[in-house]
């Protein structure tokens, strides 16, 4: 015959484990989603200073436009982001969503870039996510004063 036992020993380690379970695994999901998107949110940071210096230190405006490219694209891939951002102009101290403006290389201008990127909730279905959450890196230029003007 078997003897069965009437007290719980044991059970706690067992409600222990699923509680655990239950309450930590979304736990990690947050954190690595706040993660994510704080590092989305430093590459576009970055691309948006990087892509000013980049404007304001060129000769010409063919040559700026060519190294802004340049730099926002090292600046995500720095950060393992997908080049996949916009960059806009706008006046200084305007919001990003303002009108663009074509910068220019004039002393003592000053506009805003602006550099966007949608971001995705990790494991989240883009048909849940829509577009995801975008994140803005915006940076004020302003031209050196005593820039030589270029021809």
């Amino acid at each position: 015959m078997i003897a069965r036992r009437d007290d719980d020993s044991g059970s706690a380690i067992v409600e222990f484990v699923f509680l655990a379970v239950v309450l930590l695994v979304p736990l990690i999901y947050v954190v690595a989603a706040v993660a994510d998107l704080q590092r989305n949110t430093l590459a576009v940071t970055q691309a948006a200073r990087a892509a000013g210096r980049a404007f304001a230190t060129s000769d010409t405006p063919e040559q700026a436009q060519a190294r802004v490219r340049a730099a926002v694209r090292l600046a995500l891939t720095g950060q393992g982001v997908p080049d996949d951002a916009t960059v806009r102009y706008v006046p200084a101290g305007a919001d990003c969503s303002g009108q663009a403006v074509i910068p220019r290389l004039a002393p003592g201008a000053e506009f805003t870039v602006c550099v966007r990127r949608h971001a995705y909730l990790p494991a989240v279905p883009t048909i849940l996510s829509g577009k995801g959450i975008t994140v803005t890196g915006v940076y004020v230029v302003h031209v050196d004063d005593y820039r030589a003007a270029s021809s």
